[in-house]
């Protein structure tokens, strides 16, 4: 029987609503906050990261601790009444506790609150901030530039400052409100897809800026159940057919060339209008590529929104759906946004030669000595083709065909090279088709008087060994539907390095939403740990003034493989400097898995 949430008596609730009309407008932001994460108040709050969502939009800043007091180890799911009652008993934040909350963070008591004091509490407690963060907002408010806040005698510097803080809580209720009414009037509209209403789980709407976090870590060990008999926590929308479509396939490369890094394909979105949007992505079976006898290699795609000087991290796919795509549901405002393809390499790495069997011939000669490509060969580049036709319509454009160039030859198609390809290949609709495409390789071959290594370097580069084993790289497809934006563009931009586009990127969302730990005697120095549903990742975070090399042990973890080849990894972390340890995800899907991690300086 599941555990809920204990009602508060009728006393108590008496005197927690006030008039009738006080309670009847704080039911309602309840419900706006309620079905601005969930479809319908018959859904259910399935997870504590789900209550934090939903609190977060009725105006609440619920720390942790508050968490545990309403998600208990023995709560299973709690109701639309439930977070009511919850609703009831923590207030709102309002300017006076922001007041309180000030005066304690001005340590010595002179009416000002300096950078250090703001920095100190802001990155230490709640949602943490970098001290670059913290000096911009003091910087919006700060109007006499001495770097400080007055919240004494010029009042007024404070109270403006106060207000870009409850000014976030604002735009919550007013964006809950939004959803709300938008709601109501599509369950007014005739629609031949009943809604969801199972009381099994959320169909999620998350804020543009929310990201999925883990359940906070505790002493004991963290054991994740299997990852392919979960639930599944973000739902496909049902009337999902009623959304704009877009689609691009693409890549993950292994680049022997620049040290076995993962490169892949690079997107830009760009919507038109505000909308919600749903994201999935998941590897595309061409051979065996993405497919291993462990399990298929993770993928998820970052969100960024692009900016003027930085782009920000808006959310990322990190949950399965019962079709085992990863995927995020959100509101997008209108603007550009850049698609980042992200895998951890724990099942896509560079594999040693001595694990291949002899090389096969890719060309051969006939009984009128021409040279014609092998069978084997044949099937290789027919993979490849499938794996250059980025929007999946059978053909290749020249957008296409230029993409696959770049990633073979480092070269973009010329205009004279496209004119060669035109006068001397079968094409269908102004694009090569398949059969066009084997016979350019023909041509080069004969070109270069059966000499195959160009032929090779094609190969290679696009992730077959000598056996034409497609095991370097891994073919993924990404769809994007947006509910009320019908003029959604998804476009290739890029094929790069991800750790280029990642790293920062990876080690914000886990500092921000990890848990972490400082290693004893390093007061600069912190380790954190954020376990999803089907990863895990350890980063370290060097504060002080010189590099350290630092030796994170995961091997008395159960069932797990990391990106780096041994559990027990050591990395040197220059000063001032937060980088990634490992990404861990289970070896067997089908089992549980725990992550233990144990830190060791070197000196």
């Amino acid at each position: 029987m599941s555990r809920r949430l204990s009602r508060p008596s009728s006393a108590a609730s008496h005197r927690s609503s006030g008039s009738s009309a006080h309670d009847s407008e704080f039911k309602v932001e309840c419900k706006a906050a309620y079905l601005s994460v969930y479809d319908d108040l018959k859904d259910v709050i399935s997870s504590e990261y789900d209550l934090s969502a939903v609190l977060q939009q009725s105006g609440r800043n619920p720390t942790r601790k508050t968490l545990a007091k309403y998600w208990t180890d023995e709560t299973d799911y709690l109701t639309f009444d439930d977070f009511v009652n919850i609703c009831r008993r923590e207030h709102a934040t309002t300017t006076d506790d922001l007041m309180k909350a000030f005066r304690k963070i001005d340590i010595n008591g002179d009416g000002y609150i300096s950078l250090d004091e703001l920095f100190r509490m802001l990155t230490t407690r709640g949602e943490k901030m970098t001290r670059d963060e913290v000096q911009r907002m003091i910087d919006e408010v700060d109007e006499n530039r001495d770097g400080k806040l007055d919240y004494g005698e010029r009042i007024l510097y404070y109270s403006e400052f106060c207000n870009m803080l409850m000014s976030t809580t604002d735009e919550c209720k007013k964006m809950s409100m939004k959803m709300m009414e938008k709601k109501e009037r599509k369950k007014k509209r005739p629609s031949n897809t009943p809604r969801r209403a199972d009381g099994q789980g959320p169909s999620h709407s998350l804020r543009s800026d929310d990201m999925p976090r883990p359940s906070p870590r505790v002493k004991k060990d963290k054991v994740r159940t299997p990852v392919g008999s979960r639930s599944a926590k973000v739902s496909e929308p049902s009337n999902l057919r009623d959304w704009t479509h877009t689609s691009s396939k693409g890549c993950f490369f292994i680049d022997a060339d620049e040290g076995g890094q993962i490169i892949s394909h690079q997107y830009t979105l760009d919507l038109a209008e505000d909308t919600n949007v749903f994201i999935t992505m998941q590897p595309n079976r061409i051979g065996d590529a993405g497919f291993t006898d462990d399990g298929p290699v993770d993928t998820a795609v970052y969100v960024l929104r692009e900016g003027s000087s930085s782009n920000k991290v808006v959310t990322f796919t990190e949950q399965r759906d019962s079709k085992g795509r990863y995927c995020v549901r959100c509101d997008l405002s209108a603007g550009r946004y850049k698609l980042v393809p992200f895998t951890t390499g724990c099942r896509l790495y560079e594999r040693s030669a001595g694990r291949e069997t002899k090389e096969v011939k890719l060309i051969k000669q006939d009984k009128e000595d021409k040279i014609v490509l092998s069978k084997t060969f044949k099937k290789a580049l027919e993979d490849i083709f499938d794996m250059a036709d980025l929007d999946g319509n059978g053909l290749l454009s020249r957008e296409d065909f230029n993409w696959y160039n770049i990633r073979t030859s480092g070269e973009e198609v010329a205009d004279d090279e496209w004119d060669v390809v035109e006068g001397n290949i079968e094409l269908e609709r102004g694009e090569i088709t398949k059969t066009g495409f084997i016979h350019l390789n023909q041509m080069e071959a004969e070109d270069n008087d059966g000499d195959t290594d160009d032929l090779w370097v094609t190969l290679t580069s696009m992730g077959f060994n000598k056996s034409l084993v497609l095991n370097q790289a891994c073919p993924f497809k990404l769809d994007v539907y947006t509910e009320d934006c019908r003029d959604a563009s998804l476009e290739v931009v890029g094929l790069e390095a991800q750790a280029v586009m990642l790293e920062d990127a990876v080690c914000e969302t886990v500092t921000a939403k990890g848990e972490v730990s400082k290693v004893k005697g390093m007061k600069d120095l912190s380790v954190y740990t954020y376990i999803g549903d089907a990863r895990a990742t350890v980063v370290v975070e060097n504060q002080s003034y010189s590099k350290i090399r630092i030796q994170l042990d995961c091997s008395k973890s159960k069932n797990v493989v990391s990106n780096q080849r041994d559990l027990n990894h050591t990395l040197t972390v220059p000063s001032n400097t937060t980088v990634v340890g490992h990404h861990l995800i289970p070896r067997d899907e089908k089992a549980e898995w725990i992550v233990r991690c144990q830190e060791n300086i070197l000196r």
